[in-house]
């Protein structure tokens, strides 16, 4: 699989015919062809065959407002790399762990099966 060329859109490795999602997304398309989050998934992990691929690839940008020259071939991202610079900047936010150190958390019920009556 590491040796197959990228197809039109296709951003991740292409998942094996068993893989769980691989299943859903391609039978999620097959019945329902126009669904938008199908032809995402597919597109972006090269399960189509490479003429489909690229029509849906085409349709995809389309949605997103973008034109096929804008972007490269084989991925969803710019020509040229590099920042703008103009953006905002996100600040990381960084919750302290306060549990006293023993590893239990307050507040919170976890585990299966638990229930509140």
């Amino acid at each position: 699989m590491a040796d197959e060329p990228l197809k039109p859109g296709q951003k991740f490795p292409t998942p094996t015919r068993g893989f769980g999602d691989r299943v859903f997304y391609e039978t999620l398309l097959r019945q329902n062809p126009a669904s938008a989050m199908a032809q995402e998934w597919c597109v972006h992990n090269g399960v189509l065959p490479e003429q489909e691929a690229s029509k849906l690839y085409k349709i995809v940008l389309k949605r997103r407002g973008k034109s096929v020259a804008s972007v490269g071939v084989a991925g969803g991202k710019r020509k040229g790399g590099g920042s703008s610079g103009g953006g905002k900047k996100k600040k990381a936010i960084i919750l302290s762990d306060n549990d006293g150190g023993l590893g239990v958390g307050v507040g919170v019920i976890e585990g299966i099966g638990t229930a509140v009556i």
